[in-house]
């Protein structure tokens, strides 16, 4: 393994020099700088990343627990963390919590182990933050909540508006004189989801229309809205996943959307304009939303005792022809 000590016999300097420039620590001479890394450069050196962390109090990293199977969105939003991470001079540490809550306190203990300097946490469904939220709490970690977020007023957390936007949908479809709107959602438990049902209701009634809990698909499933004696005319989809089911139930059924049926969709994907009629949909910030929550982790880090804040993005409307227009 190639040492400090190696670097700074190539480099004609002192072991301290070489620490200095790697751990900018202190100034050192342009032309001394450039010795050493190139040294560093020939030798391939890493150094110690332990021995450092315990030298300078930090790792440089951040740890990232989130869901790599249960959204496509999050793969845009890990995308935008690290790129953020890097720019600031952090490494990222993935890893999977599989959306269960017992997978999460897993995988939130072993980035901990790994004395990661901040947590980054996207809460698997149902309870799962309950069993790690006081434990970070508890130990003073760091902590930023990404995309689903909680009421507590005690943490930093950043994600999207999910409840006007979803009923600014439900306005619109109600304009076009729909008065059988649904919605179809993915994941029961999930803070998203909830909200953007609270979004679907509240628009329902600023349209004047009366809440019908059998407009509510909680199943993933688009059929039970039309297989009513009185059908869903027109349908908001609470997330990508959601989208991608109605259109093959809506295809399968020869409905024609924007005339047979009005959809609209919360999150944008990418296939929206090749698709006929185009999906009107709503576009998650999300490389704002993953460079926001870098931002607010550094922040803590930098003062543990400044107030919490919590943060919401909104999204941006997709106006296309999926709803009739």
């Amino acid at each position: 393994m190639v040492t400090m000590r190696d670097v700074a016999a190539l480099a004609g300097v002192s072991i301290t020099t070489v620490s200095h420039v790697i751990n900018e620590t202190r100034p050192v001479a342009g032309d001394t700088r450039e010795r050493v890394q190139k040294a560093i450069d020939e030798t391939g050196y890493t150094g110690d990343a332990i021995a450092r962390s315990l030298v300078m109090g930090g790792t440089k990293s951040l740890g990232l627990a989130v869901s790599l199977v249960s959204h496509p969105y999050f793969a845009e939003l890990i995308a935008a963390i690290e790129s953020e991470a890097t720019r600031n001079g952090y490494s990222l540490v993935l890893i999977d919590t599989r959306d269960t809550p017992e997978s999460e306190q897993t995988a939130v203990r072993m980035l901990r182990s790994r004395r990661v300097d901040g947590l980054l946490l996207t809460p698997s469904a149902g309870a799962g933050g309950s069993l790690v939220l006081p434990e970070l709490k508890k130990l003073n970690i760091p902590t930023v909540l990404v995309d689903r977020l909680t009421v507590a007023k005690d943490i930093d957390q950043v994600g999207p508006e999910n409840v006007q936007a979803t009923s600014g949908l439900v306005k619109h479809l109600a304009e076009l004189g729909h008065r059988r709107i649904g919605i179809v959602c993915g994941q029961v438990g999930v803070a998203t989801t909830e909200e953007r049902i609270l979004g679907y209701r509240l628009g329902l009634g600023r349209a004047g229309l009366k809440w019908d809990e059998a407009l509510v698909s909680q199943s993933g499933w688009l059929a039970p809205l039309l297989d009513q004696e009185d059908p869903a005319t027109a349908v908001v989809a609470a997330d990508h996943l959601v989208t991608v089911g109605m259109l093959h139930e809506a295809r399968a059924r020869g409905l024609k959307l924007g005339t047979d049926l009005a959809v609209v969709a919360y999150d944008e994907v990418e296939w929206a304009t090749l698709i006929e009629p185009p999906l009107t949909t709503l576009a998650q910030p999300v490389e704002e939303i993953g460079r926001t929550a870098v931002k607010l982790l550094l922040s803590r880090i930098a003062d543990p005792q400044r107030a919490p804040e919590t943060i919401r993005l909104a999204p941006s409307l997709r106006h296309r022809q999926s709803c009739g227009c």
